[in-house]
């Protein structure tokens, strides 16, 4: 990788999938601002309508997306192909939040004229994409962007830019022109650049804390863009009273290891009661050795990938043995196969008595393990995070969930369900180090556009009733 070019890896493979080269920030603003106007003028059934045709043109392209997607990234072809159903989905469901989150209200009076609340597009929005879901959570962002009247430069992470190149080429065919759904390819120092330009009016970012802290630091001076923030989590998944121990280990690996691990959704923190830990333990790890991981397009077909790169598995096992020298204790053993690929075993590490536990998200398949009393310490220990993006309960009663679900921090809270799979339906989005309460999924037409309330008469009518002199 060059200053001047973006090369992009396959995870599986190490060979080279795709090369670029690096855009202008200022030109690529430049031509965005010259854009809007029109594409904002345009009626909005125009541009819902524009947006449906994209959703067409994506699945002209389906398999050829999802083995991009599959090759970029890492993750079986399988799961790609999920995702790509999600982007097409995502038009849909962007459609009916625009109406119901940003719909037009009137409320008339003869004397006092017509009060009206009507929403503006904000104008020139930066998406900066993550390298996890490069297609769905882009464009999660991207569709009711669009929809509302914005036009969009999306920065896809330097790790997936093919994904992002051929995600923007399906806008560009349905009539959506390269300025208003424009593709631009960039590094940290160009992100940097874009967040900070006056030209840009929102930026809408999914990815680690430790960028989105950097973006919020930086646009701190700047109230008017508007900054939506997605920034994952260190979630909990609580296992109390079951006796469906099978199931329970499923939705326990399901959490903690689908995508290798790389979802924001992911259980990163198995809470168990002491009457539970044996079965459950057991049940995982019996369950955990039995997952194929393997390359994308393997047969039979893997459970889970690699991660992204050999930098993300090099932190992942370091992160394992400092759980080990700092008081943890081994429960499966994190491998990698090869040294020169990305890929890694499953690793599970008791942490129950590790004094300071680390509050971070280590973003791969890596699991620990805390050994609690009641339930009491069991949701003391779940909100011992300064994350709050996802939590689960598996067992337990209705009053039980309530509970949970009443003193637990978090944006999402399931019961008997996985940590992750959220709904595209539902508001997307946690507290703490997880966001800036600007949740995404079905809210995000709430940071698309901005209300406007109005009074409006058809003929200026006014008085002065108190206060004025005879003369």
């Amino acid at each position: 990788m060059t200053a001047s070019e973006i090369v992009s890896y396959e995870p599986a493979t190490g060979k080279e999938l795709w090369r670029g080269k690096v855009g202008d920030v200022d030109a690529a603003v430049d031509r965005a601002r010259r854009a809007w106007p029109a594409w904002a003028a345009q009626p909005l059934a125009t541009r819902i309508e524009l947006c449906r045709r994209f959703a067409n043109e994506v699945r002209k392209d389906f398999d050829k997306l999802a083995e991009m997607i599959a090759r970029e990234t890492g993750k079986p072809l399988w799961e790609a192909r999920t995702e790509v159903e999600s982007v097409i989905a995502k038009v849909d469901i962007s459609v009916t939040a625009y109406a119901e989150r940003t719909g037009q209200k009137k409320l008339d009076s003869a004397l006092q004229g017509t009060a009206a609340v009507r929403h503006k597009p904000h104008g020139v929005m930066l998406v900066l994409g993550p390298y996890n879901f490069p297609a769905h959570l882009a464009n999660g962002h991207i569709i009711p962007a669009l929809i509302a009247g914005n036009v969009v430069i999306f920065k896809p992470s330097e790790k997936t830019p093919a994904t992002g190149e051929l995600l923007m080429q399906c806008f560009n065919r349905a009539g959506i022109s390269a300025a208003v759904a424009q593709f631009f390819v960039g590094g940290p120092e160009e992100g940097k650049a874009l967040v900070a330009h006056r030209g840009v009016d929102g930026v809408l970012f999914t990815g680690s804390v430790q960028v989105g802290i950097a973006i919020n630091r930086k646009l701190a001076s700047n109230p008017g863009k508007i900054v939506a923030l997605e920034m994952g989590g260190n979630n909990p998944i609580v296992v109390i009273d079951t006796p469906k121990v099978t199931d329970a280990a499923t939705l326990i690996v399901q959490s903690a290891f689908m995508t290798a691990g790389q979802r924001c959704t992911a259980a990163r923190r198995l809470i168990v009661k002491d009457s539970m830990y044996a079965p459950i333990v057991d049940e995982v790890k019996s369950l955990v050795s039995r997952l194929i991981v393997d390359e994308p397009f393997a047969d039979p077909a893997p459970f889970m990938g690699p991660v992204i790169d050999n930098a993300a598995a090099d932190q992942l096992v370091e992160s394992f043995l400092y759980f080990l020298s700092n008081g943890g204790k081994a429960i499966r053993h994190m491998t990698r196969p090869n040294d020169d690929l990305p890929f890694l075993t499953p690793g599970i590490v008791d942490t129950t008595d590790m004094t300071d536990r680390p509050d971070v998200e280590l973003f791969g398949p890596l699991l620990q393990v805390i050994r609690v009393k009641d339930f009491d310490q069991a949701i003391a220990e779940a909100n011992r995070t300064r994350f709050g993006l996802s939590a689960s309960l598996i067992g337990g009663s209705p009053q039980d969930y309530n509970r949970f679900w009443a003193n637990i921090r978090a944006g999402i809270v399931n019961w008997n369900r996985p940590t992750s799979g959220a709904s595209s339906k539902a508001p997307f989005g946690g507290l703490g180090l997880s966001g800036n309460h600007r949740p995404a999924a079905y809210y995000a037409a709430d940071y698309c556009a901005y209300p406007v309330a109005s009074t409006e008469m058809d003929q200026p009518r006014a008085t002065i009733g108190v206060g004025l002199s005879n003369g």
